[in-house]
């Protein structure tokens, strides 16, 4: 069993914590030698799974540009050392690009020192082996080793090599948008596109020199893509509502074709149309099933739970696929994916409202950068007929309202509280004839109500990581989100253990 201090690291499929001081009542507990202790236990993983000793195994390194990075980064380093380890230091990087390490550098193991779009002072470790990211169980598993302080089988001292892979990993998206558009000036198929990228002051400034800028693009108007670890302008997350006004103003005051946002460690990505309408949540995933449907015909495109109806309807009724509907979670959607092509079910795409995309021909990495690639390789193939990105969504249907309620839950055992609760919920709407429960939903309570009754639907879930029960709830019609929380706020005020 995990203690606390190193249990209450582990996030879902990451480790995070404090990595840093400077927000009151968060004390740092990613110290260098919890550092080195999980480090360590990586080390210690890759062995047992890969049946090598570690003077056989190779590491790459990288970070996101949050402050106490660099600080982490050294002593992942240190540590892998010591322990035999060769190591490519790669500095600055994204996460996507930590992946690409192990197919392009054939690396045993891959570390990017990030915590997301989270706050300045946190931070993390997130993991790549070959076959993609960890799951929650390896994670358990690092973190025992951590705990019980188990050594790697040697101890000389590792190789490090450093390496700019930042470099590589940009002229591959650049191949890809080359072969993509074939233009007849092939080397600068953007020439004459106008595409402007917001970064956050996270590490996706180099999509707009290395990568943009050199296949012909104008970035006029791009903002903030230097990195810094502070981030002064705006939270970098496509989720964010002051990021995404960010990057949509900036694609109106510049006349732009196409607007890119990334999250920090660009995992993540968004779009902004021409009109300097967002391309995020529902119709990002309703843009990326275009994308990846296309020779995949009837395919099945696996989402988080929070996707609305009308996604579902534009999947199966505009593009001919199938829409499966399963929990939030980047990794529960990807392994999902993963899964049922296993069974034999074509599915080439997993797709999180979030702006986690994973396709299946990029080894199923949620990749913010390669997705935009995808994007912007459709847009300039579209405006050679004279037709732009917006037309492929514009089918589909959106609620009239939507909003999301984060209900606290008080007890200890969260867990066990909010999964009362949902019950509690799924059999009052099992008795009421007016309250439809949905027959595809696989995470919490999704009941959908008639047009006299909210004309709309409602999730109630459990979060991934936090004592919170979200709630989301949609409504075709002006007033319905207003009828449909009332209704739910009836039953749950006979709830304990929560704070409405």
């Amino acid at each position: 069993m995990l203690r606390e201090e190193y249990s209450v690291l582990k996030s879902g499929t990451d480790i995070r914590g404090v990595g840093s001081e400077g927000v009151e009542g968060e004390e740092i507990n990613l110290t260098n030698e919890m550092v080195e202790d999980i480090v360590r236990g990586f080390v210690c993983y890759l062995e047992k799974k890969l049946d090598k000793k570690s003077a056989e195994l190779t590491v790459s390194v990288g970070r996101d540009c949050r402050v106490s990075g660099e600080r982490i980064a050294t002593v992942a380093i240190d540590t892998l050392k010591k322990y035999a380890v060769n190591i490519y230091d790669c500095g600055l990087s994204s996460t996507p690009a930590m992946f690409m390490t192990t197919v392009d550098l054939d690396c045993d193991g891959a570390v990017e020192i990030t915590a997301s779009h989270h706050p300045f002072n946190r931070n993390g470790l997130k993991f790549f082996i070959r076959e993609g990211g960890l799951d929650h169980a390896d994670i358990v598993e690092i973190l025992q080793f951590a705990q019980d302080k188990t050594l790697p089988e040697d101890k000389l001292e590792g190789k490090i090599t450093q390496i700019n892979f930042m470099k590589n990993y940009a002229e591959h998206l650049c191949d890809i948008i080359r072969k993509g558009v074939n233009a007849d000036d092939y080397m600068h198929p953007l020439k004459g596109f106008h595409i402007v990228v917001d970064a956050g002051n996270g590490v996706g400034g180099f999509y707009v020199g290395d990568v943009l800028e050199k296949l012909g693009a104008d970035t006029t108007g791009s903002k903030f893509l230097e990195p810094d670890g502070m981030f002064p302008n705006h939270v970098p997350n496509p989720e964010n509502e002051e990021a995404m006004k960010s990057i949509c103003d900036a694609v109106i005051e510049n006349n732009a074709d196409l607007g890119i946002i990334f999250d920090t460690d660009v995992d993540r990505g968004g779009a902004v149309d021409r009109f300097g309408k967002e391309i995020n949540k529902n119709r990002l995933v309703a843009l990326s099933a275009c994308l990846t449907l296309e020779g995949n015909e009837g395919g099945t495109v696996v989402t988080d739970s929070i996707t609305s109806p009308g996604l579902t309807e534009f999947i199966e009724q505009h593009l001919g696929g199938k829409h499966y509907r399963y929990r939030r979670g980047y990794r529960n959607i990807i392994n999902k994916a993963i899964e049922l092509n296993e069974q034999g079910i074509n599915s080439p795409i997993a797709s999180e409202t979030s702006g986690h995309v994973a396709m299946r021909e990029n080894y199923f990495l949620d990749d913010g950068a390669y997705l935009c690639t995808k994007i912007i390789i459709k847009a300039a193939n579209l405006r050679k007929e004279g037709k732009t990105i917006d037309e492929l969504v514009k089918d589909l249907k959106e609620p009239k309202e939507a909003t999301e309620i984060r209900i606290k839950i008080t007890d200890k055992d969260f867990k066990t509280t909010g999964n009362k609760v949902i019950a509690y919920v799924a059999g009052y709407a099992s008795r009421k004839s007016d309250w439809t429960v949905a027959d595809d939903n696989r995470e919490g309570i999704r009941v959908y109500f008639d047009k006299d009754n909210g004309d709309g639907w409602f999730l109630l879930r459990l979060s991934v990581h936090d004592p919170i029960l979200p709630i989301n709830i949609e409504s075709d019609s002006v007033g319905g989100v207003k009828i449909i929380t009332q209704k739910l706020m009836d039953v749950l005020k006979n709830c304990e253990g929560i704070e409405l």
